[in-house]
């Protein structure tokens, strides 16, 4: 049956305009005012904004690490965005075979049977030699066409330099992107050493042994290796104000260079760290200075960033103690593995329903972003760089029907209640928001409405992307 959205304030990239929706199917097949389709199934928008769902290209659901497992797999993790209007998600797929197919079909396994919304895939490249470069052309049959890269983590997850450049070059040459984690690990591995050896083990340490300018070296050496390369370049999770200088300097270069920062970054310091429950900051790269959280609203601002991702990588605060998730009861270890020892703290924390409630009150809501900012960062700008426009990130005609009927006026106080995070904590708990979905709608489908779950385990598909833009 077809579906028509009526009197909505419609919020684009660039223009905001009253307009009906007309939805066949999976897909928007007109937009004006006054749309005729009696058959159609009318919802009234009268009074709210009609946006695209959220698009949140850095995700790690049911990722290994630390002894457990992040707390939302496919299924929750989805739930919790679709809550708060996110209607595609990419996860990143470890390199844990030497085949990369095996690598791509294991993380297929985890996520098919559960996805609640549509999704993709990124590869981590953590181990790189000719054979390697021979098979990533192949990951382009599978709908991926972003690498990942460290320069941190040593001995884990990093290349070295030398790896990085062939990287660049390999996806270069097959229309690919390469994202980078920007840390020295070098320094790094020292600095935790020291604070190890001193006796300092409390969790700011986290934070302290990972100096913010060893973010603004790595961005500026992996510029310059893009630059060389002829390739391009987008820089994940960036947290520091040294950073979001190296991106603007290199951009005002003409290096192929895109940044993305995450809400945690302009909200959160080191200080959080040093409370009585400081693990739940504990991210990486970490929380920095109110200075640090200021340039990069500067850059969100001035249109210096492109993108607002989430890196949702969620663990229980106490994982000995059970949470109710649907009428069952679970926990899953989590960050008292590193009671009396940062080093063993899972890093990750819940973010991926709090992006868009969050970014609208503390961006549009209080004049740091224009609407068209925020779908722009949220939604527009990720689908085109990575590959899925105009299909997601847009309400066009021919455009996938995932909308979020937004109720700008809604006030929330906002926290674990709110946000369905298959965890036990919220970064961003009594919050006073105000603007939140009001309906969600995934190709057509209602999955939410108000308070109430209509979504299902495998409802969501994998979308095979193409190459992608330079924004």
């Amino acid at each position: 049956m077809s579906k028509l959205i009526t009197n909505g304030m419609l919020i684009s990239a660039s223009e905001t305009f009253q307009a009906d929706i007309l939805i066949e199917g999976e897909r928007i097949v007109a937009i004006g005012h006054d749309l005729h389709a009696p058959d159609a199934e009318r919802i009234d928008a009268t009074g709210k904004l009609l946006l695209p769902g959220g698009v949140d290209p850095h995700t790690h659901f049911d990722l290994p690490m630390f002894g457990t497992v992040s707390s939302d797999d496919h299924y929750t993790g989805h739930k919790a965005a679709a809550f708060g209007g996110t209607t595609t998600v990419i996860d990143f797929i470890n390199q844990d075979f030497d085949s990369l197919k095996e690598c791509v079909d294991a993380w297929h396994a985890k996520a098919d049977d559960k996805a609640a919304i549509d999704f993709s895939f990124h590869m981590n490249i953590v181990r790189f030699n000719d054979d390697v470069a021979k098979q990533i052309p192949g990951l382009l049959d599978e709908g991926i066409t972003t690498l990942k890269v460290f320069t941190a983590y040593n001995g884990v997850l990093r290349i070295d330099d030398g790896g990085i450049f062939n990287v660049l070059r390999t996806a270069a040459e097959n229309g690919m992107l390469t994202l980078l984690h920007a840390e020295n690990g070098d320094v790094i591995e020292k600095l935790v050493g020291d604070a190890l050896a001193a006796g300092h083990t409390s969790t700011e340490w986290h934070a302290l042994t990972r100096p913010s300018w060893g973010a603004g070296d790595a961005i500026l050496r992996v510029a310059g290796m893009a630059q060389a390369a002829d390739a391009s370049l987008y820089i994940v999770h960036m947290n520091t104000a040294i950073g979001a200088d190296m991106l603007k300097y290199s951009r005002e270069r003409g290096v192929k260079v895109m940044g993305e920062t995450c809400p945690q970054y302009l909200f959160f310091t080191v200080d959080n760290m040093r409370q009585p429950d400081g693990a739940k900051w504990i991210c990486s790269p970490p929380m920095r200075s109110k200075a640090d959280n200021e340039r990069l609203w500067q850059s969100i601002t001035n249109g210096e960033m492109q993108v607002m991702g989430t890196d949702h990588c969620p663990f229980f605060y106490d994982g000995t103690t059970p949470i109710i998730y649907e009428g069952k009861e679970i926990a899953i270890p989590g960050k008292e593995l590193g009671v009396g020892d940062f080093t063993k703290t899972p890093n990750g924390l819940p973010a991926v329903g709090d992006r868009l409630p969050v970014m609208w009150t503390e961006g549009v809501v209080k004049g740091r972003m224009s609407a068209n900012q925020f779908v722009a960062m949220n939604s527009t700008n990720p689908a085109k760089i990575f590959g899925m426009y105009p299909r997601k990130g847009a309400l066009l005609p021919g455009s996938d029907a995932d909308i979020v009927i937004w109720d700008p006026e809604r006030k929330v106080k906002y926290g674990v209640a709110h946000s369905h995070h298959r965890t036990d904590y919220n970064l961003f708990e009594g919050w006073e928001l105000t603007g939140y979905p009001e309906k969600v709608f995934l190709r057509g489908e209602l999955i939410v409405d108000g308070d109430e779950w209509l979504g299902k385990r495998g409802g969501g598909e994998f979308f095979k992307r193409k190459e992608g833009e330079v924004l």
